[in-house]
C-alpha cells in the first residue's frame, strides 16, 4: 500500500446483498481510500463478486452481523486510519477528506460523521423516524452523561478511527449495537473522540437489515453491559 500523505486508509464496508450498487460505491470511494474492503455477511446475491471485479479486497464474515464485520475489517485492513462506511449509498465518498481531518491532524483518535450537524435525507415525520431517533437521542444523552461526552449522535455506520487504537479495544458487539459500544470503549480506554457533520442520503439500493422495532432491544441491552 502505497502512503496517501501523511497516513494511509482502509476503507471498510460491511455488505449484505447489496449487489445492485456495490461496483459503483467502490467506484467513487477509489480516489478517497488506498484499499477498499468488502466484508461480506455471506451475500445470497451477487455482491462479493461485483465487489471483486471492481477491485475491493473481500473477506467473509462469521454469520454473526453488523459488529462482526466491524471486526473482522480491523484485523484486515493495512491502513494507519480505518474508515467504516455503510454499502447502501448512504454515505458520500467525497466526505472521507473531512472525516478522517482530526485524525490527520492529531486532534482525535475516533470521528463520528454527524447527522445531527450535517442533516439526513431520511428524517422525515413517520413512527419508525420517531422512533429511532428517539432511541438514538437517549443512548447519545446517557454516553454523554456517563463518560464526560459531549456527541450529537452515537449511531451513524460512517465513522474513522486510528487503526493503531482500533487494535486496542475490546469490542464485543456483534451486531448493529456496535456503534455506540465502540464509541463507549474508546471513551474507556481515554482515547479522543470528536464528530464532524456528515451529510447521510437515502438508501440508494437494495434493502434495510435494520428492522426498527426487531432488534431495538440490542441498542439498550448494550448500553446496560457497557454502563455495568
Amino acid at each position: 500500500m502505497e502512503k496517501r500523505g501523511k497516513f494511509t486508509v482502509s476503507l471498510v464496508i460491511p455488505a449484505k446483498n447489496e449487489e445492485g450498487g456495490i461496483a459503483s460505491l467502490i467506484e467513487m470511494s477509489k480516489g478517497f481510500a488506498d484499499e477498499v474492503i468488502i466484508i461480506d455477511g455471506h451475500s445470497s446475491d451477487k455482491t462479493a463478486e461485483a465487489a471483486i471485479k471492481s477491485g475491493a479486497k473481500v473477506f467473509l464474515d462469521n454469520k454473526r452481523g453488523k459488529g462482526d464485520a466491524y471486526k473482522v475489517g480491523i484485523q484486515k485492513a493495512s491502513g494507519d486510519i480505518i474508515v467504516f462506511m455503510d454499502a447502501d449509498g448512504s454515505h458520500d465518498p467525497k466526505q472521507i477528506p473531512a472525516l478522517i481531518e482530526p485524525l490527520v491532524n492529531g486532534d482525535a483518535d475516533f470521528v463520528i460523521g454527524s447527522r445531527h450537524k450535517g442533516g439526513s435525507d431520511e428524517w422525515c415525520g413517520d413512527l419508525d423516524n420517531y422512533v429511532r431517533n428517539i432511541g438514538c437521542d437517549f443512548l447519545t444523552l446517557v454516553i454523554n452523561y456517563r463518560w464526560k461526552a459531549n456527541l450529537t449522535e452515537c449511531l451513524n455506520g460512517f465513522r474513522a478511527i486510528k487503526r493503531n487504537a482500533a487494535l486496542k479495544l475490546d469490542l464485543r458487539a456483534d451486531d448493529f449495537d456496535i456503534e455506540q459500544h465502540m464509541i463507549v470503549q474508546c471513551l474507556r480506554k481515554g482515547f479522543k473522540v470528536t464528530e464532524v457533520a456528515a451529510h447521510e442520503y437515502n438508501r440508494k439500493w437494495g434493502v434495510s437489515k435494520l428492522p426498527t422495532y426487531h432488534k431495538a432491544y440490542l441498542f439498550f441491552w448494550r448500553l446496560f453491559l457497557d454502563l455495568f
